[in-house]
């Protein structure tokens, strides 16, 4: 079992950055590919980045290449989000996933377990 608790999230203006970050509990998060999706009031929740889980290869949604970068310290059972150029289409509660294997895959029903999430406010 892995429990996953975001933070950082908070209202920002549109060109501004947020980090989040995304705590994993147990001692096998180095064993975990992790991701991160975006829900949007009244829309489906969308990928948004992935690591695998050894940090290496990594992938993201064409929406967010350039502006979003993941990132993930195993020491410290941690994910990062980091957003800069933010837009007020990004803004949407995020929430990081956490999968066996080490595809960093953008497909959401191979992730096993979920946070709650961190709302994302971008003001235009």
């Amino acid at each position: 079992q892995v429990q996953l608790v975001e933070s950082g999230g908070g209202l920002v203006q549109a060109g501004g950055s947020l980090r989040l970050s995304c705590a994993a509990s147990g001692r096998t998060f180095s064993t975990y590919t992790m991701g991160w999706f975006q829900q949007a009031p009244g829309k489906e929740r969308v990928f948004v980045a992935a690591i695998s889980s050894s940090g290496g290869p990594t992938s993201s949604a064409d929406s967010v290449k350039g502006r979003f970068t993941i990132s993930r310290a195993n020491a410290k059972n941690t994910v990062y989000l980091q957003m800069n150029s933010l837009k007020p289409e990004d803004t949407a509660v995020y929430h990081c996933a956490a999968r066996t294997g080490w595809e960093p895959t953008n497909r959401e029903s191979e992730y096993d377990y979920w946070g709650q999430g961190t709302q994302v406010t971008v003001s235009s």
